[in-house]
């Protein structure tokens, strides 16, 4: 995807706005993968139940009969605890359901689409991959947009917000004609949270999975806290309880539209008016070295980004050519690069230039790369920032956590 294709929160040209100057249409490479994404969002409650409990099932029946008779009875109800795992199943799928209803509008495509229609025959065309990413895509909502995945946006958002704050309230003029740009934008709570803070931001994202459920997050949901998910039902190791595995959590913690309207409406002078938001779709790399976005924002905020390039040196190339001079780029994350190692990481997807090569560097060598390339570190990381998990479930017997690193650079005028 290397073009600007914008949406608005709760714009009522959004429908139409998905176009932008690039149809996914036109080409076939991106038609396909446009196509596997929303296929793999159809077949969210086939392939869970499938991968989870119907495998399950069998391997249970598979058992000595003495021992599958002793775990299907009180106290275990194992036959029971699946059971209760295809409703959490059914519930997810509800989600998924509404991703994919959203997006076959935005896009104009039929619900069942002619079998010999290659132009709209979205079905059947999502790999394993693609399945895979949706259900992640499902599981990041607890990460982004809950109360219980509040604790892993206070490491990773809060210090982001406090930046911008310590850097632009104090300046003359409305923060609204701050721009701030968040590559890597995921679900776009970042991008949410630093509206409702007053600046202007914009999201960029290039996979399809993070772009149509930010859509219908930002733009679709019913309310507060009106949709049900259980986003460790498909979980059965390190489980403490049943009851954990059986979690229901309320998204969105808070409804982006009614925020909207109430920033508007509210008379409250301590805090500022909701800023103007808007998401990309496009190849970050591409995008933002455009003559157009030359110098265009005052901050670039990176969080668990970084370490989904293959050569940093692009990335860095792109802060500096999109951030004004004296601007801030404000970095929050590990360094947990995607292709070394054949690691997958955080659930953020990068399809860069496609130039071959790639390098892993240390955070010493990260830092004199950044100052090297026309950056002042103003803020280094400290011995005491927080940890935090990637939609870790906190009572797990298993903790993966991360100890991101939170500094600050200022591109220095030429």
């Amino acid at each position: 995807m290397a073009s600007d294709t914008q949406h608005h929160m709760d714009d009522p040209e959004e429908e139409r706005s998905w176009a932008g100057d690039f149809n996914p249409f036109e080409d076939p490479e991106e038609r396909r993968v446009l196509f596997a994404t929303l296929d793999s969002f159809r077949q969210y409650r086939r392939t869970a139940h499938m991968n989870t409990t119907h495998r399950r099932r069998q391997a249970f029946y598979a058992l000595p009969s003495s021992h599958s008779q002793m775990l299907a009875a009180a106290p275990f109800s194992l036959l029971e605890n699946f059971n209760h795992v295809d409703d959490a199943i059914d519930t997810n799928a509800e989600i998924a359901d509404a991703i994919l209803a959203t997006a076959l509008q935005s896009f104009g495509l039929p619900v069942e689409p002619k079998a010999d229609d290659s132009r709209q025959n979205w079905h059947g065309t999502a790999t394993h991959s693609d399945v895979n990413k949706a259900h992640s895509t499902i599981r990041q909502f607890y990460r982004d947009w809950s109360s219980e995945g509040r604790p892993e946006r206070e490491v990773c958002y809060d210090p982001v917000l406090q930046d911008l704050k310590q850097e632009f309230t104090n300046r003359h003029g409305s923060l609204d004609q701050v721009k701030v740009l968040v590559p890597g934008a995921g679900l776009g709570r970042l991008v949410f949270d630093i509206c409702r803070e007053g600046f202007a931001a914009e999201g960029n994202e290039i996979s399809y999975h993070q772009l149509i459920a930010s859509n219908w997050v930002l733009n679709h949901t019913l309310g507060p806290q009106k949709h049900a998910l259980y986003p460790f039902a498909l979980q059965f190791s390190n489980l403490r309880s049943r009851q954990q595995q059986l979690k229901k959590i309320m998204i969105p913690d808070v409804h982006p539209g009614q925020a909207m309207m109430a920033a508007q409406a509210t008379e409250d002078t301590e805090r500022p008016p909701f800023g103007t938001m808007s998401m990309s779709a496009a190849d970050f790399m591409v995008l933002y070295t455009n003559e157009s976005n030359k110098e265009a924002f005052d901050a670039v905020a990176t969080v668990f980004f970084i370490d989904t390039a293959p050569n940093i040196i692009r990335y860095i190339e792109t802060i500096r050519h999109c951030l004004k001079p004296n601007g801030i780029w404000i970095n929050v994350g590990p360094l947990l690069w995607h292709f070394g190692e054949g690691h997958t990481g955080h659930n953020h997807e990068h399809q860069g230039l496609g130039e071959p090569g790639s390098v892993e560097l240390t955070q010493e060598e990260v830092f004199l790369l950044v100052e090297r390339m026309g950056f002042r570190i103003e803020k280094w990381p400290n011995d005491e920032q927080a940890s935090c998990g990637y939609i870790q479930d906190p009572e797990s017997m298993l903790q993966n956590l991360y100890r991101p690193a939170h500094w600050v650079a200022r591109k220095i005028n030429d």
